[in-house]
C-alpha cells in the first residue's frame, strides 16, 4: 500500500535526475592534458587514460561488495605513479574531466519535477552511488538544474559505502531530521535503489524513464530479473509521479 504523501523525497543521480550521453574517457584525458606541469616519463593522455581504466576494473570486486572508490584516489593513484603534476588543484582536474568525458543531460520531465515538489511543499535531496566527489556531483546537478531545491547531495566516494548499504540512507535521514516514514526514493535501480530504500524504511519509486536520445538505464535487464515482496511504485514519466502527489 503506497503511504501519505511525503515530507521529502530523494532522488538517484544517473538516469534519475540526469545521464552521461557519449562518456569519452578518452576525450577528458585530453582535455586535462595542457594542464600537466611535469611528466617526467612523457606519458601521452591515451597511455594515461588506459592506465585509469586498468586500476577501475582492478577494483570492480570492490565496488560489487558495496564499497566505493573515489575518482580521486585514483586520480591520485594513476598520476603520482608517473611523476605527473598539474598547474592547477586537483579538484579543477576533476571538474575538467567530467565535464569532458561527459557535459551531462537531463532526463525528460524533471525540471517540470523539481518545480511540481517546490510548489507542493515537498523537501528533496540526492543520494548518487558515484566514484566523483560529491563537490563534483552537486557542481554538474547545479549547473544543468539550476533550479533544484536539494537540501544536501550525498555521493557514495565520500563514505566509502555504495547503496544498498544503509549508510547513506541513515546520513540522508539524519540530515532532513525526518523519520524513514516520511520519504520516498526515487532511482533506476531495483537492487541499489528499491531494495537499500525499502530496507531503509523509506517507500521505493522505481524510476526507469528514458533519456531524450533514446537511452535507457544500464540496469533496466536486472531490475526485471529481481522480484521482491513488498509494495513499490513503478513509474517511467515523472507525470506519473507528480499525478499520484498532485
Amino acid at each position: 500500500m503506497r503511504p501519505e504523501k511525503p515530507a521529502m523525497i530523494l532522488f538517484d543521480y544517473g538516469y534519475t535526475l540526469l545521464y552521461e550521453p557519449g562518456a569519452d574517457f578518452l576525450r577528458g584525458e585530453k582535455a586535462v592534458f595542457p594542464y600537466i606541469r611535469e611528466n617526467p616519463l612523457g606519458k601521452t593522455a591515451e597511455e594515461l587514460c588506459e592506465a585509469g581504466l586498468i586500476n577501475f576494473r582492478q577494483l570492480a570486486d570492490c565496488r560489487h561488495m558495496g564499497y566505493e572508490i573515489s575518482e580521486m584516489q585514483l586520480n591520485r593513484c594513476k598520476y603520482d605513479a608517473y611523476g605527473i603534476t598539474f598547474s592547477i588543484p586537483m579538484q579543477q582536474v576533476e571538474n575538467i574531466l567530467w565535464d569532458h568525458v561527459s557535459p551531462g543531460a537531463c532526463m525528460p520531465g524533471v525540471h517540470e519535477l523539481l518545480a511540481f515538489l517546490e510548489k507542493q511543499g515537498i523537501r528533496s535531496g540526492v543520494i548518487s552511488n558515484l566514484g566523483w566527489t560529491g563537490a563534483a556531483l552537486k557542481r554538474r546537478i547545479d549547473r544543468l538544474l539550476p533550479e533544484n531545491r536539494f537540501e544536501f547531495v550525498l555521493a557514495s566516494s565520500e563514505y566509502a559505502f555504495r547503496k544498498p548499504h544503509p549508510a547513506m540512507f541513515r546520513i540522508a535521514l539524519q540530515k532532513a531530521d525526518l523519520s524513514p516514514e516520511q520519504v520516498w526514493f526515487c532511482g533506476d535501480s531495483m537492487a541499489a535503489d528499491v531494495c537499500g530504500a525499502h530496507d531503509a524504511g523509506m517507500f521505493p519509486v522505481l524510476y526507469e524513464g528514458e533519456a531524450a536520445d533514446g537511452e535507457h538505464s544500464p540496469y533496466l535487464a536486472k531490475n526485471r530479473e529481481l522480484r521482491v515482496d513488498f509494495d513499490y511504485l513503478h513509474i517511467r514519466h515523472w507525470q506519473e509521479l507528480m499525478a499520484l502527489l498532485g
